[in-house]
């Protein structure tokens, strides 16, 4: 199973550019039906909008983007730029505009609607979705802090703390680093913790 990156969650954010009203909403969408789904609500939503632009990136299906009557090159483009850089899949945006009476030309179109799609994204989160394996750590409280610095270091998760004699911390590791953060953890605790696997499970979850 392939590692990749998805939005969070659903985000909507909004900016203001020379008077012309940018909004811009984000959602995780697993198929292209959703992500069409979407974008109808928007532009049933805001009818008197002057345009509704839109990026979608489905994994093992459609990107496609629209300008929704912007130049061409200006709007669903560098919408779909920001997408891309940010390496995301199963995610659609669309950008509301209303248009404030100033034209902001080429080069201010552009800028604009990336900044729009940025703040949604930003606002959203990022989540990589892989096979994690769940581990229960137990550990004495003078080894906590270097513990949580070693899960950084093998890009884990801290999940739930439990506090008594000792502390217990629920963590998920990247399958594939699972192996070698036991070691360290043994190492470091000069095999006086034992790292207890809970089982694997294939999901997203936030990086950012």
């Amino acid at each position: 199973m392939q590692e990749y990156l998805v939005p969070t969650g659903d985000s909507e954010t909004e900016f203001i550019e020379r008077r012309s009203r940018f909004i811009g909403r984000i959602w995780l969408t697993e198929t292209e039906e959703e992500a069409v789904a979407h974008i109808k609500k928007m532009r049933e939503q805001h009818w008197d909008a002057t345009h509704n632009v839109y990026a979608y990136i489905i994994r093992d299906g459609a990107t496609r983007y629209s300008d929704d009557g912007e130049p061409q090159g200006t709007a669903g483009m560098p919408v779909l730029e920001v997408l891309r850089r940010e390496n995301l899949f199963n995610v659609c945006c669309v950008v509301t505009r209303y248009f404030g009476g100033i034209l902001l030309g080429a080069g201010g179109l552009v800028r604009a609607y990336a900044h729009s799609a940025k703040l949604a994204v930003d606002a959203a989160g990022i989540s990589i979705k892989r096979v994690w394996t769940n581990v229960d750590i137990p550990v004495p409280y003078n080894l906590f802090e270097r513990v949580k610095i070693e899960l950084g270091n093998f890009d884990g998760v801290i999940t739930d703390v439990e506090y008594s004699a000792n502390v217990l911390i629920h963590a998920i590791i990247p399958e594939a680093a699972a192996e070698e953060f036991i070691k360290r953890i043994m190492d470091i605790s000069a095999g006086k913790t034992s790292v207890e696997i809970k089982g694997n499970e294939y999901r997203a979850f936030p990086v950012t």
